[in-house]
């Protein structure tokens, strides 16, 4: 199961990662959010050792939605180095989420 991660540990698992990390900023009642769900578990498990593959509950967990300009979910943002270097807003094919990663491996 994908990462789940908090206003507590997004500076520890997101922030301070030595490895690409793609979040997926979603909540329970967006529909959208659920048809991504799959795509960003099989990530998880494609990738896993090589990236970090995670979600953040945006209606638990504001902090970081709110510091990130969230406005719509499902967003997607990949990290590296601690800087957003790409944002994907609503559901995409999971072969756009794989080339930004791959691009950063």
């Amino acid at each position: 199961m994908a990462l789940e991660i908090t206003d507590a540990t997004f500076e520890e698992v997101v922030l301070k990662s030595d490895k690409p990390v793609v979040v997926d900023f979603w909540a329970v009642w967006c529909g959208p959010c659920k048809m991504l769900g799959p795509v960003i578990e099989e990530l998880h498990n494609e990738y896993e050792g090589k990236a970090i593959v995670g979600k953040v509950d945006v209606d638990a967990n504001q902090e970081f939605a709110s510091k990130y300009g969230i406005r719509n979910i499902p967003t997607v943002l990949i990290f590296k180095g601690g800087e957003v270097v790409g944002r994907q807003v609503g559901v995409a094919p999971k072969a756009t989420y794989k080339e930004a990663v791959d691009s950063l491996l």
